[in-house]
């Protein structure tokens, strides 16, 4: 007998051709037939297997490479942009340039296990590539499922292909800090940045455990007098577009924050008149930066209306700029196409302000120079230091032409390789200092613990009254701590609390 399978917007049919292997019902062309009812799909799967059992059908693999079997695996899926944009992105960059022209039905186990030991050369993460692993895994269990092949050559048996030893997917243990170390951070990104909007979220992030899409997309409405309400996030796509959907794994919570982190935003939001931003007509709390210093950049198309006019990601677009052979040859004619359309050039910064901050320049170019005292090597730019004017304390970075001989100072390292999503490990930290019950800071963080334990464990009112006072009184020793340093701060918001401490 065969069945209706639901892909969520239709139906398909599926019936036996052999034990444990089924074909999907197709028309004249050789294309799924897409039925509105799970009866229609029904009907059709019994007609197509009484026809194989009356020996009237033949059943022969269909033939169709892997890049023609990709383009109509994305319009079969139904995800969230963020999880289509991963896919495409693992696809264009990997998985195409390897096996666009092989047959389905023709890829090897050797063939995928020679593609991911050119990956590791490269050399990518280990847990890179086993993450694009999985995308191909799941292309061609889809495969299998149509009866275009017979099993899955990306399935990995159990150590086979590898050496003895230990895991080599283990990455180094994430970089935390103390709150004093996030009082000195939140300094240097506003110093970096010329204004005390990062500073604020700095803090913030690092007393909340808010994730970077969560403070990106935290709107003004969400902001308590005692408490933020994560609603919702901004999700940067590929293409540049950043994306309002729900929290990762619908993580919707209520963050309870002590009063000084209540006060710090209140007063943010007061100071900066915010007003709703273009591409949501929706107010946030916090927006993107332009250059510290106020200087006229020139006007252009930027990698991001490339990538959108091309239809792909931003990292396909740098990869056929700065390495071509990695990308397919239909995918890098479209790039080109779009670059000699829109007249980009590269390296020629927009004039345009940004709304949102995004994730990669907000860490090259703000955290990680405050963490390290460094300013990272970017394309052709090298590493060096951040050259610094020694007074006020802790320096102000120089900025414009002659700033290395303006400067009279460098600033040390507060905590090398810490990241923005470290801060999210850090706060996770603070509160084991302090002894915070699990299910408190599964709440705060928007994990969820399915465990039968979990379940029979509560939250009281006592508990968060604990916390908010434990996390007050490391922001007030790190306070102290800063003005044995210095009693003032170039930075406006931490000058008005550390002279509040006198």
């Amino acid at each position: 007998m065969g069945y209706a399978e639901n892909l969520g917007s239709y139906w398909r049919g599926r019936y036996k051709v052999a034990p444990g292997k089924y074909a999907t019902v197709r028309d004249a062309g050789g294309d799924a037939i897409r039925f509105r009812t799970k009866a229609a799909a029904k009907k059709a799967a019994d007609a197509e297997e009484a026809k194989l059992l009356a020996g009237t059908k033949k059943v022969a693999p269909e033939r169709i490479t892997f890049g023609a079997y990709v383009s109509r695996w994305y319009e079969a899926q139904d995800l969230a942009a963020s999880t289509m944009q991963n896919y495409r992105r693992h696809i264009e960059e990997h998985l195409l340039p390897a096996f666009e022209d092989f047959a389905v039905a023709d890829i090897l186990t050797t063939d995928i296990a020679a593609w991911e030991k050119r990956e590791r050369a490269v050399p990518y993460a280990a847990s890179s590539v086993k993450t694009w692993r999985a995308t191909l895994h799941s292309i061609l269990a889809d495969a299998v499922d149509e009866g275009l092949r017979d099993s899955n050559p990306a399935s990995r048996r159990r150590g086979r292909g590898k050496r003895a030893g230990r895991s080599r997917n283990r990455g180094p243990e994430k970089v935390v800090t103390t709150a004093s170390g996030i009082l000195l951070l939140a300094e240097r990104t506003a110093l970096l940045s010329g204004r005390d909007d990062e500073f604020v979220a700095v803090i913030l992030k690092a007393f909340t455990g808010m994730r970077w899409g969560e403070l990106v997309g935290l709107e003004t409405e969400f902001v308590r007098p005692k408490s933020i309400r994560v609603e919702w996030q901004l999700y940067e796509l590929g293409t540049g577009e950043l994306h309002r959907c729900p929290p990762k794994d619908d993580s919707y919570r209520d963050i309870d924050v002590p009063g000084f982190l209540a006060a710090l935003l209140s007063r943010h939001i007061a100071r900066k008149k915010l007003k709703p931003c273009e591409c949501h007509g929706l107010t946030y709390v916090f927006s993107g930066h332009g250059t510290a210093n106020g200087a006229a950049s020139r006007p252009g198309a930027k990698l991001v209306d490339v990538a959108r006019r091309a239809g792909v990601s931003t990292g396909t677009v740098s990869n056929v700029l700065n390495r071509p052979d990695a990308v397919a040859g239909p995918t890098r004619l479209k790039v080109l196409e779009a670059v000699a359309e829109l007249g980009y050039v590269r390296n020629a910064a927009s004039g345009e302000l940004a709304a949102h901050w995004r994730r990669s320049g907000f860490g090259t170019w703000l955290f990680q120079p405050a963490a390290t005292g460094v300013y990272p090597k970017r394309g052709s730019q090298e590493e060096h230091p951040v050259p610094v004017v020694a007074e006020p304390w802790p320096g102000i970075p120089a900025r414009g032409r002659g700033a290395s001989k303006r400067a009279e100072v460098c600033w040390v390292p507060i905590a090398p390789g810490l990241t923005p999503h470290g801060l999210r490990h850090t706060h996770k930290t603070l509160m084991r200092e302090v002894g915070t019950p699990p299910k408190l800071m599964d709440e705060r963080m928007g994990h969820e613990d399915g465990s039968v334990q979990s379940r029979y464990d509560h939250i009281t009112p006592g508990m968060r009254r604990a916390l908010m006072a434990a996390l007050t009184e490391m922001w007030e020793e790190a306070l102290d701590a800063r003005r044995t340093m210095s009693p003032g701060s170039p930075v406006v918001a931490l000058d008005a609390l550390l002279k509040a401490r006198q």
